[in-house]
């Protein structure tokens, strides 16, 4: 209505027009292959992170995604490298973009241990009988489950305050998080390649412990905790790969699950040298938790 009215009066002065009803348009180009537009304005409020967002956390509607590359490879889901720019400002963002598959999930099938206590597809429905099919609709089901169980745990995890990648946003199987970096920016090292000196050997270990013990307070196991599924940030350690997150009262296996994760740990740290018992670690972690 504005726009119309200064068509037909040019000559009314810059002074006369509200200001709140005027905006800048700027045109951008089209996509490149490889480009989409920003998925976060279609996700919903509980599948975005938690508030407040981080300052790096882009939320422009006219906001461009770029694939940049594979991270990492694993059984059920991938790990790409994804920019996130603002063009209109020149602001951008490498995020991690975790991917689980819809059509190849080889190993979901077999991991009932940690999904007992859980809640699942109501029995004799359509998405229950497709996933005990192994339909490719069962197997779409059973990677959105999947991809869910990992948000909600890092969304909680990152609320308590456990060392995980800020979770950005959640749409269908795709997990966009914070891409966690060393000293130098590069993406962070799984702690398996390092080779850590004494003193930061016995930091990381310090912080290990703690982030364990964290997640018993929450009531949460990890599931599947060795030296591949942490990253070392310099002297910081961060938590990933949480899928397969179980209830450690809830599940029959919780007790089970926490104390492999405890000597799967320490037995890594013990052959670097550091005099540490998982067996000692799963007792303290238990009597704090309890």
């Amino acid at each position: 209505m504005s726009q119309h009215r200064m068509s037909q009066h040019p000559e009314v002065p810059a002074s006369f027009i509200d200001p709140r009803f005027t905006f800048d348009y700027q045109q951008i180009g089209d996509l490149e292959d490889g480009q989409r537009w920003s998925t976060w304005g279609r996700c919903e409020p509980l599948s975005r992170g938690p508030e407040p967002w981080p300052e790096w956390v882009i939320t422009d509607d006219a906001a461009v995604d770029t694939e940049l590359g594979v991270l990492k490879t694993g059984k059920e889901a991938d790990v790409f490298l994804l920019e996130r720019s603002a063009p209109l400002d020149d602001r951008s963002v490498v995020l991690a973009a975790k991917r689980y598959r819809d059509s190849s999930h080889r190993t979901f099938h077999r991991n009932t241990a940690y999904t007992e206590g859980r809640k699942l597809p109501r029995k004799g429905g359509r998405e229950a009988r497709a996933m005990a099919k192994s339909t490719t609709f069962g197997k779409s089901v059973a990677a959105g489950m999947w991809a869910r169980a990992e948000w909600e745990a890092l969304v909680r995890c990152h609320d308590a305050g456990v060392p995980v990648p800020y979770p950005v946003q959640i749409d269908g199987t795709e997990i966009l998080m914070e891409l966690v970096v060393d000293g130098e920016g590069a993406p962070a090292p799984r702690l398996a390649s390092t080779r850590p000196d004494r003193n930061l050997l016995e930091s990381l270990w310090s912080q290990l412990a703690d982030a364990i013990t964290g997640l018993a307070s929450l009531g949460c196991v990890h599931g599947d905790l060795s030296a591949y599924n942490l990253l070392v940030a310099g002297e910081r350690l961060v938590l990933i790969d949480l899928p397969q997150t179980v209830d450690l009262f809830g599940n029959p296996h919780g007790m089970e699950l926490l104390q492999r994760d405890c000597v799967n740990v320490a037995t890594w740290f013990a052959a670097r040298g550091l005099p540490v018992d998982g067996e000692e670690l799963f007792g303290e972690v238990v009597a704090r938790s309890i």
